[in-house]
């Protein structure tokens, strides 16, 4: 013979589906709680990368490993409201190399409406004021362009005292030049490891990929590399991308006047 069930009285199943309610949205909460505040990037299928969204101003960096661009599309492209505001162009490399393809993106860029800086590869093994000299021979800053950047990311063998010494060169001779504080690009370590407090009062652009929200440096930063995976229309080739840290109003205090 089959047992009897027992019935709850109805009070207690009122009481047990309320605190079950209670749990649930207590749950949900917490997640939106937790997706506020660690999920802060948004996969743009058209861009092809995650990009992180409490930035309000993105760009991207360009050489001749992009190829010929085209800049009225990289300008006109809007998916979902984000678009690209600012590019930085690579110029020259060295004592005498230039980019083959800086002359042409300098210009489009500007008559496309694109903020647009220009930047130096830099090599440890010459000397930063002649690296200088090379820049400065080959880029005319107007107002409204984003101040001069030097992308140093290598050792090439030397002393990391002399490549304090070349780089603070090619600084000094730069902010001389144009009366502006150049920007430094690099990766978090080898600002870490190479150039560090010495260089902590000049602005930095850094270079640190798959971080879930900012790069992990401790000084402060202007922008930021996130991704050197991204697509963009009018450019063949994947494209690095960046954030500016900050709002329209500090963007345009960094530019030139």
């Amino acid at each position: 013979m089959a047992r009897k069930k027992k019935t709850i009285p109805g009070w207690k199943a009122l009481l047990v589906m309320t605190g079950m309610m209670l749990l649930t949205a207590a749950g949900i909460y917490g997640y939106m709680r937790w997706k506020e505040y660690h999920v802060h990037f948004v996969r743009y299928t058209a861009f092809g990368i995650d990009i992180p969204v409490n930035y309000n101003i993105h760009g991207i960096d360009v050489s001749h490993h992009q190829d010929v661009i085209d800049w009225e599309e990289v300008k006109k492209m809007n998916v979902e409201d984000m678009q690209l505001s600012f590019t930085f162009i690579k110029a020259t490399e060295g004592l005498v190399n230039v980019d083959k393809l800086f002359k042409r993106n300098w210009y489009k860029a500007r008559e496309e409406g694109m903020t647009r800086g220009a930047y130096h590869f830099f090599l440890a093994t010459k000397s930063g004021k002649k690296q200088a000299d090379n820049f400065i021979a080959q880029v005319t800053l107007e107002p409204g362009d984003l101040p001069p950047v030097l992308d140093v990311e290598q050792l090439y063998g030397v002393k990391p005292r002399d490549l304090r010494i070349r780089v603070k060169e090619w600084l000094t001779t730069i902010e001389t030049y144009y009366k502006v504080k150049p920007i430094i690009y690099t990766n978090v370590d080898f600002y870490n490891h190479y150039l560090g407090k010495d260089f902590d009062d000049y602005p930095l652009w850094v270079a640190h990929y798959l971080q879930p929200n900012k790069p992990r440096i401790e000084r402060n930063w202007v922008f930021w590399q996130h991704s050197e995976t991204g697509r963009v229309n009018g450019i063949s080739s994947k494209v690095d991308f960046n954030v500016f840290n900050g709002d329209s109003a500090a963007f345009s205090q960094l530019l030139l006047d």
